[in-house]
């Protein structure tokens, strides 16, 4: 409605009268219409001058209510008695259909699922007019008593938001502004120092990887040495490794639910090349000779899913260890090598470029760091892997960088 500035109408003789055509919204109907009123005689009594036609026209087209946002929304409404669960199904479509950065079915199912717990027994009966701060606050008050961290609530009540965003009237502006206010649904404050993002210290690693053998061993090896997503870590094939196997070619990534390899990965950023350690690289070599394919194949030579690894490898032993805790799953490998990293003053353009983190400032965007390889291979070798590799394929290494496999905590 903000878009349209007013009409003037087109003046035209229609049989022994002047009328004037103009545009008009009408219920029930996604595109206006045509509609002609008249403005005077083209002869005899009555008969206006030009300007005076003009004048009587305008004045016939805002007494008409055709230009006016109550006039608007008044016929919307009529024909928008749609209910949040109803809309919540375009929305979730759309997500998923657009070109613009459309989403992963793994990441649709996510949402379904926050929706049909929490969002749709609350409000989804409601008419999407109806939707708005007051409404909502019971909703927060329900995920709040029932222990949803303040992230979780704060990330379920945006998915309201974009759902009452999402109808849009027939010039693409959204049809039901709201003034979305944190006090008046009383939203949580996320406190990000209590957010759950636990790291495992280097003798955890160590002893993961001295306890495990094969696949599983060779996956600690692999997720704690690159901080590569475990989701692409299982879909590494022998053809990735470049430069005599001293650095990885990111581009593809197991789904979550499914074992697919899909060539998208979560971000941008996150198709990228990975560098390894000389020692770290050679444990990969011993791995991976003989093999073709994917390094990490099951019985039948298709992916595994890491949602089951982890319920068969990671958390048995980390709760044998004591360590299992809300958060410690494939993800600390990652906030181990991020703290490994910075711990050796790792160059941080590179740094961020073997993390997968999208440049933030604008030197981090001008920089060119990354594209120099022997640079990126050089200081991988420097900063180490911090933890211990099977001494049976790893050759004798000095104590100086023994030294330097220091404790990682988060």
């Amino acid at each position: 409605m903000s878009r349209r500035t007013g009409q003037n109408g087109h003046i035209e003789k229609s049989g022994r009268w002047f009328v004037v055509r103009f545009w008009k919204d009408i219920p029930g109907q996604d595109n206006r219409i045509h509609v002609r009123e008249r403005v005077c005689p083209i002869s005899g009594p009555g008969l206006l001058s030009k300007s005076e036609r003009k004048r009587k026209a305008r004045e016939i087209i805002q007494a008409s209510g055709a230009d006016s946002a109550e006039y608007f929304k008044e016929v919307v409404k009529l024909d928008t008695g749609v209910t949040f669960r109803e809309q919540s199904e375009v929305w979730l479509q759309q997500l998923q259909n657009r070109r613009r950065k459309p989403i992963v079915q793994s990441y649709a199912v996510t949402i379904q699922g926050a929706l049909d717990k929490w969002i749709l027994p609350a409000i989804g009966n409601l008419p999407l007019a109806n939707v708005d701060n007051l409404s909502v606050k019971p909703l927060v008050e329900t995920m709040s008593a029932a222990g949803l961290s303040p992230r979780t609530v704060n990330k379920y009540v945006e998915h309201v938001k974009q759902v009452v965003e999402s109808l849009r009237g027939p010039n693409g502006d959204p049809i039901h502004h709201r003034k979305w206010d944190a006090e008046t649904m009383d939203l949580p404050i996320v406190e990000h120092a209590e957010q759950k993002r636990p790291s495992l210290r280097a003798s955890t690693i160590s002893e993961l990887i001295r306890e495990s053998s094969g696949q599983e061993q060779a996956l600690y090896v692999l997720l704690a040495a690159t901080g590569m997503r475990v989701s692409e870590a299982l879909a590494v094939e022998s053809s990735h490794f470049t430069n005599d196997g001293h650095t990885i070619n990111v581009e593809q990534q197991v789904m979550k639910n499914s074992p697919r390899i899909v060539k998208y990965l979560k971000t941008a950023a996150a198709k990228r090349q990975v560098d390894l350690h000389p020692n770290v690289a050679e444990y990969l070599r011993c791995y991976a000779a003989g093999r073709s394919g994917l390094l990490f194949p099951t019985a039948n030579g298709t992916p595994h899913l890491y949602g089951n690894l982890a319920d068969r490898w990671l958390t048995p032993r980390l709760v044998e260890m004591g360590l299992d805790e809300k958060g410690m799953g494939w993800h600390s490998f990652k906030r181990f090598r991020k703290t490994c990293l910075r711990g050796n003053r790792c160059l941080e353009d590179i740094n961020n470029f073997w993390l997968a983190h999208k440049p933030q400032t604008m030197s981090e965007v001008y920089s060119h760091l990354h594209e120099e390889q022997q640079l990126r291979l050089d200081e991988a070798e420097r900063v180490g892997y911090g933890f211990t590799l099977p001494a049976s394929v790893v050759p004798i290494v000095p104590k100086l960088h023994q030294n330097s496999a220091v404790e990682i905590a988060a």
